[in-house]
């Protein structure tokens, strides 16, 4: 089996966790943090990962194989 290479860009965004999920960090938490209508609320909530769907794991893990 020759060698894979891993995706650029995926391996910056996603790690796996111990069990095999995808984790990733929440999207709208560049820019515009104080006031223009994102709450604490939300805010708090975008600091906490997430992780991907299922329908979309198989796809992620085949785009960074030795992570």
């Amino acid at each position: 089996m020759p060698k894979l290479k891993t995706h650029s860009g995926a391996k910056k965004r996603f790690n796996l966790t111990k069990t095999g999920k995808v984790k990733r960090a929440h999207a709208y938490k560049s820019h515009l943090l104080n006031g223009h209508g994102k709450t604490t609320k939300l805010k708090r909530g975008l600091r906490k990962a997430g992780y991907a769907d299922v329908t979309n794991a198989a796809t992620v893990k085949k785009m960074i194989p030795y992570k």
